[in-house]
């Protein structure tokens, strides 16, 4: 058995998100306030101090990379285009599930992915509170690393039958279609849980099956490494339609919802999701 080659840009996206991880984790130990961006969209101390530790790590690292992240999105349209032009683009989301850092429940994460000629290449998640991290590059390596650096392969399950089907779903924001996806393909299980990357590593782990989100909502940051990790397990992530997410579209946010899967359940699942848009 050959051991794979180290891939040093993956190693170095891992550790930047581990220094933002440990910043998250100390402030979630101390009391902090909440702020709100707008309706719905909470930020605290910790997004923004990690958004500029990451971004200012990547810019060091990764010269040559355009960056967008979430709490350092530029505010000219224009400005945000020209970085899309670029080839290798990555995308941040500091701390992914700032409601439940909120709540201190324990479920959010730092994410980093990047995307080379507009599709998602490479992505890395890590959980602050456990110290899990889910890492991968399409086409090469893709791991799960536990708080003591012990790795294990991510591979998404084999799970061909609905009733076997474990469904991931957000904890804050229950889509409108679970029910009918539930009832319409027998699924065993809906599993609440925060973070769009903790989702998709419970698929990458072989822990569920599927995660679906409805509607808008989600950014190109919430995306773009779980999508990564989950295609390089062996799995698909497609929008509510069965189409791609383009990374290149000048509006981040994701407006037609998100399918993930392990891959044989995702056209039982695009069937229904397609079949009831109206109730997304």
């Amino acid at each position: 058995m050959t051991t794979p080659l180290r891939d040093d840009e993956l190693e170095s996206v891992l550790a930047i998100a581990r220094r933002a991880a440990k910043l998250i984790q100390e402030v979630y130990a101390t009391p902090f306030e909440v702020e709100m961006k707008g309706p719905g969209d909470p930020v605290t101390r910790a997004d923004r101090e990690a958004n500029e530790l990451v971004c200012a790590a990547l810019r060091e690292r990764f010269p040559e990379v355009a960056i967008l992240a979430e709490e350092s999105v530029p505010k000219d349209a224009s400005e945000i285009a020209n970085r899309l032009e670029n080839d290798r683009v990555f995308f941040v989301d500091p701390l992914d599930g700032t409601r439940e850092f909120a709540a201190r429940n324990g479920e959010f994460a730092v994410m980093i992915g990047l995307t080379v000629h507009g599709r998602p290449e490479l992505g890395v998640v890590v959980a602050p509170t456990t110290g899990e991290a889910f890492a991968a590059r399409v086409g090469g390596a893709a791991f799960r690393e536990d708080g003591r650096g012990e790795r294990s392969p991510l591979r998404v399950s084999t799970a061909a039958d609905p009733s076997q089907a474990r469904l991931m779903v957000s904890r804050s924001k229950r889509p409108r279609l679970v029910d009918p996806l539930m009832q319409t393909l027998g699924l065993r299980e809906a599993i609440a849980c925060g973070s769009v990357g903790l989702k998709v590593g419970r698929i990458v782990s072989g822990d569920a099956e599927l995660y679906v989100h409805g509607g808008g909502g989600a950014q190109r940051w919430d995306t773009c490494a779980p999508e990564a990790i989950l295609i390089a397990a062996g799995g698909r992530f497609t929008d509510l339609d069965g189409k791609l997410i383009d990374y290149r579209a000048s509006d981040l946010t994701v407006h037609t919802g998100i399918v993930a899967s392990n891959g044989p359940l995702h056209d039982q699942v695009l069937a229904v999701t397609r079949a009831r848009a109206a109730v997304r």
